[in-house]
């Protein structure tokens, strides 16, 4: 761990990787020094920027140019890419890497694909964890690119410093943009595909969502003008040195006015309340929790049981206390569908 955590804070790329490596891990001593390793490292802060978009808005075309930019100024970049995982066979394809060929041989760019591994939101469950180590290995921008997502995967939002919605020309109109949802915690509308033909699309694109941003309620952490909708071409570079100008003016504001302390303390609330749903989570997946379900939810399947009632059943079992087995004997399996009787209020008994 020792070793880990000086490679890690010393630049070593491949401790980071290895570093990354361990927080995703699930195994139980895996978690165990993921979390000693998290508790370990220094104070240092990077500009987290969150990225989201629709499938094949060109999000990984525009990483890797505004990556290429910011390198060629002396910054070192760290690109966190969550791919989505099949629901399925629960596989990644993790190609997001391949689009960004020059950006991934860049020495001052880092770029780690994660699947989603089906966690909600846009993002992987350890993606908080990864942006903190690649803060302690010395980066000063941290991007985040999502899934491809819609309307309501904002998780995003939750971890980052600025939050950059990347949409395609004819997008959408005014309409489209105060429905409630990813529009409204954007701070930076950009519209990617600005070039060719599809600029004149873009440039109306572009008023349409300018005119609904005036519509939404602003919002405290927001100086005069902001949120506001760009044109930008991942292919071309047109607009990223303006996009990148009013994200450095936007962060400046907020961390002069406190607002970016404000959100940054939000964020580790918001990592707090994760952890713990999750843990909660977790405690289904024991095996004497499986066996529960597993009865429960033939029970429901059979009409015994009404499924509210089933799942007060399961969340009554939790809150009790655990013996060395962790096996309580009025839910566990005694038989084919025997184990568990219901009454007419509702309460459960030994068949």
């Amino acid at each position: 761990m020792d070793d880990l955590l000086a490679g890690l804070t010393g630049g070593d790329r491949r401790a980071l990787s290895r570093a990354i490596t361990l927080v995703e891990s699930t195994r139980p001593d895996h978690r165990a020094r993921a979390e000693a390793l998290i508790a370990a490292l220094p104070d240092r802060q990077a500009l987290r920027i969150g990225l989201s978009g629709t499938p094949g808005v060109g999000k990984s075309t525009f990483i890797e140019s505004f990556g290429m930019r910011l390198t060629d100024q002396g910054l070192r970049v760290a690109v966190l890419a969550v791919d989505p995982s099949s629901a399925r066979s629960g596989g990644s394809i993790l190609g997001d890497k391949t689009r960004m060929d020059l950006l991934s041989r860049n020495p001052r760019a880092f770029i780690r694909p994660s699947p989603s591994s089906a966690h909600l939101g846009g993002v992987a469950r350890r993606t908080r964890e990864a942006i903190r180590l690649c803060e302690a290995a010395g980066h000063d921008i941290v991007l985040i690119e999502t899934v491809g997502v819609g309307q309501s995967e904002t998780l995003v939002a939750q971890m980052s410093d600025l939050f950059v919605l990347l949409l395609a020309p004819a997008g959408g109109d005014e309409l489209q943009g105060v429905k409630r949802g990813i529009m409204e915690m954007a701070d930076l509308i950009l519209v990617n595909k600005a070039d060719g033909d599809l600029l004149s699309t873009a440039r109306r694109t572009v008023a349409d969502y300018a005119g609904a941003l005036r519509l939404l309620r602003k919002r405290v952490q927001d100086p005069e003008g902001f949120p506001k909708a760009l044109p930008v071409s991942a292919t071309t570079g047109a607009g990223l040195e303006e996009a990148w100008a009013q994200m450095q003016a936007l962060a400046g504001w907020r961390r002069d006015q406190g607002h970016l302390d404000r959100i940054r303390a939000g964020q580790a609330q918001d990592w707090f309340l994760s952890e713990l749903r999750q843990g909660l989570l977790a405690r289904l997946q024991t095996p004497a929790a499986r066996r529960c379900i597993a009865d429960l939810g033939g029970r429901v399947a059979e009409g015994a049981v009404p499924p509210s009632v089933a799942a007060r059943q399961m969340l009554d079992w939790l809150a009790r206390p655990r013996d060395s087995s962790d096996v309580l004997p009025d839910l566990a399996p005694q038989g084919p569908r025997e184990s568990v009787r219901v009454d007419a209020t509702g309460g459960t008994g030994d068949a």
